[in-house]
Order: C-alpha cells, then sequence, then structure tokens
C-alpha cells in the first residue's frame, strides 16, 4: 500500500525547543551518564578564570543535567562567572534554526546581550579585528562524523584563527554519533573546499576534539602553524558507545536515523533524486517523480525554518522509505546502494549527478560516476580507498582520546 507523507506547515517551531525529537531506535541499554566536556567545569575553569571569552556555539552547545533539563553553554558558563564577550556562530546560526547553505549575519543574542559574530557569510574564519580583545576561545558544537558537515569546517578555521593570533583554544569535546564507521576515499587536495577542508574519509571515526588534535599533530593549518589547544574529553563514553544526540545538529538532521544515514544520503544533494528534504523525512527517503522508481511516496513542500524550494516542490516522488533499515550493522551506516539503485533506475551516474563538482567536493574525489557506470561493484569501489583508509587509521592513532 502506498504511504504518503502529509505535511505541517508550523513544525519548525518545534526545532530547538529543549526537548529530544530523536527516534530513540536501538535505544541502548543504560549506563553511567555520558558527560560532555563542557559539563566537567571542574577541568576548565582555571583556563577561563579572569579572562575574556569567545564561545563558538549553536543550538547542540548544551548541557543534560541526570533530571533530564538542559541549559545552553552560554548561560551555564555566564552563571559560573565566567566572562563571554563574544559568541561565534556556524552554518544554521547561534540558535540552529536556518537552513543549510543560508548565509547568517551577525546578531545579538536576546537572553544575554552577547554579540554574535558569523562565520557562515562574509567570514568563515574569524578576522583578527573580531578576535581583539579575546583571551581564550572555546569551541563546542555538535558533530556528526561526515567530513561535509561543516562545523568541522568551521572549528579548523577557528583553530587557524587562534594560532595566528597567540589565542589558546578550548574545545569542550562531544560524541560522535557515528563514530564506528570510517568510510569513503580521502579527501584529494584538488577538491579542497568548505565542504572538504581537511584529508580525512568522508566518515572519519573520531571526535571533534580527536579531529583537532589531528589537524594540529598532522600540520593542516595553513602555514603549518600550531594551535594552544586544550580538549575537555567526555566522561564515560568510548567508541561504543551509542550515543543519541539531545538537540537536532541541524534543521534536517531531526531524527537518530537521519544522522546515522546522512554521511551516505548526502551525495544525493548532487544528484537529481530528492533525498527528503521538503518533508518530514530528511535523509530516511528517496525519491523521483516517476511511478517505476518505487512504492512509496512523498511530495517535497516548504517547510519554514527546513526547506525552502525544495527539490521537485509540490511534486509526487516515488522511491524508497529507509524508516525501517537496521541503523546498527556493518553496511547501515554506509552504503553506496541506494545511490547505485537511482543512478540504474535513471539510465546512468552520469544523468543522475546534475552537479558533478559538488559531488566530487563532497565525495573527495571525482572517480564515483564513472565507477559506477563501469560496472564496479560497491564492493569493488571499496575497495580503492582500503588502502588510504588503512593509513589514516595509523595516522590518527596518536590522537584518540577514548578506547
Amino acid at each position: 500500500m502506498k504511504k504518503v507523507i502529509r505535511f505541517i506547515a508550523v513544525v519548525s517551531v518545534l526545532f530547538f525547543a529543549g526537548t529530544s525529537f530523536f527516534a530513540q531506535d536501538n535505544k541502548p541499554a543504560k549506563k553511567q551518564r555520558i558527560q560532555v566536556g563542557a559539563e566537567r567545569i571542574e577541568k576548565y575553569q582555571k583556563l577561563l578564570k579572569n579572562k575574556k571569552v569567545a564561545l563558538a556555539a549553536n543550538a547542540t552547545s548544551v548541557i543534560v543535567h541526570s533530571d533530564g533539563t538542559m541549559i545552553h553553554d552560554l548561560d551555564f558558563l555566564l552563571q559560573n562567572r565566567i566572562e563571554v564577550t563574544k559568541i561565534f556562530a556556524p552554518e544554521h546560526g547561534f540558535r540552529g534554526n536556518n537552513e543549510g547553505g543560508k548565509i547568517i549575519s551577525n546578531d545579538v543574542d536576546p537572553k544575554t546581550g552577547v554579540p554574535i559574530l558569523s562565520l557562515y557569510g562574509k567570514y568563515v574564519k574569524p578576522s583578527k579585528e573580531a578576535l581583539d580583545g579575546i583571551d581564550v576561545m572555546i569551541y563546542d558544537i555538535q558533530d556528526v562524523g561526515a567530513r561535509f558537515y561543516t562545523y568541522i569546517s568551521t572549528m579548523h578555521y577557528i583553530m587557524e584563527a587562534c594560532a595566528e593570533n597567540n589565542i589558546p583554544l578550548v574545545i569542550f569535546d562531544r560524541p560522535n554519533p557515528n563514530i564506528d564507521c570510517i568510510a569513503g576515499p580521502i579527501r584529494d587536495e584538488k577538491f579542497k573546499s568548505f565542504v572538504s577542508l581537511d584529508p580525512i574519509p568522508v566518515a572519519y571515526g573520531m571526535t571533534a576534539g580527536e579531529l583537532a588534535k589531528m589537524i594540529n599533530g598532522q600540520g593542516w593549518l595553513k602555514n603549518g602553524v600550531k594551535c594552544n589547544l586544550t580538549v575537555i574529553p567526555v566522561k564515560n563514553y568510548t567508541r561504543k558507545t551509542r550515543y543519541v544526540l539531545p538537540v537536532p545538529p541541524s534543521p534536517n538532521l531531526p531524527s537518530e536515523r537521519a544522522v546515522r544515514f546522512y554521511p551516505f544520503l548526502c551525495l544525493f544533494e548532487a544528484a537529481v533524486v530528492s533525498e527528503g528534504r521538503g518533508t518530514l523525512q530528511p535523509f530516511t527517503a528517496l525519491g523521483y517523480p516517476d511511478k517505476s522508481f518505487g512504492d512509496y511516496v512523498f511530495t517535497p513542500h516548504d517547510i519554514p525554518g527546513m526547506a525552502t524550494n525544495p527539490k521537485f516542490n509540490g511534486k509526487e516522488c516515488y522511491g524508497l522509505d529507509l524508516s525501517e533499515e537496521p541503523l546498527y550493522d556493518e553496511e547501515s551506516i554506509f552504503t553506496l546502494k541506494h545511490f547505485m539503485y537511482f543512478a540504474k533506475k535513471i539510465g546512468s551516474a552520469k544523468e543522475m549527478v546534475n552537479q558533478p563538482l559538488g559531488l566530487a567536493q563532497l565525495w573527495g574525489n571525482d572517480k564515483l560516476i564513472e565507477q559506477i557506470d563501469s560496472g564496479m561493484t560497491e564492493e569493488e569501489i571499496r575497495s580503492t580507498w582500503q588502502e588510504d583508509t588503512a593509513q589514516f587509521i595509523k595516522d590518527r592513532k596518536p590522537y584518540l582520546i577514548y578506547n
């Protein structure tokens, strides 16, 4: 039976309202409560005492108490008499309710009066002038473990700016919900961009704190500068911990399932296939306006805060509902089978991909279209990056924090 998604225009007001919307698929058994770096004030209070502090943060920068209540980093720091004088906001903005790709403007936090400087507009890197009067910078933004998720690019540029201006950087670390996966090719230097800034796999299996240590240690900052870096680790966390985010990291990753599937479904951003934007199932449904593409039916629409004029706006799309696919097995988090399925249905990957440069920047090289159209299996495509992945795993080992 065909299922049709119906939309609610007011969905945008739900985002970041202080509760978790994540579907608790495969919810792990209760263990010791995870404490993110921001909560562990005893580990960093001395570093910030009597200092003028800048905070790079967004709506994910929260502490969840044992009773389930949440407090934003900014409020927590101010309550503990830490002088936060500036906020730096990444893509989606400080409150996290802006669509992906939309320019973010400078602003003022209405609750505290602290000025907000955008790092997703005229500047993607803090300028020397923006850092004037700052003694120390804090970075605390939830990552999802995909190279093209731009928060880690913002972190890279913050590290670079801090190094160039002799400002210490403290990273409040957070779990990576996709830490169990390392997959995809290492980014080719030719396709370096804001969505592929560092030479790492598509899914790299590290926390932001671990990646920052690697960026520093491998000399990936401009001119090889080194950042004065301190990482405040997550407590009670290991590489096998299944972590469900308490707050959506961005408007189109509203569920645990979307976060898990994002590292491979984001490739459809460069193709003539809907990845579910403009529905309540972004990155968990795929479709094309042709009845032969599948039995699942959805119609993308404008949804304030999530999608403006999404792909195939107002047209019925037919394809795949991924809501029943497993979240925690070897293939669930990173597979090319859906990309290859739609390429075959359309005729070829070359016909399906309408933004070849965009795909190359996401994927890290320009070989994927040719590999698929030449008839390579997914296993054969995976074999092309295994040697580089093995080297990456070896190189990252000194920077890992969690067992």
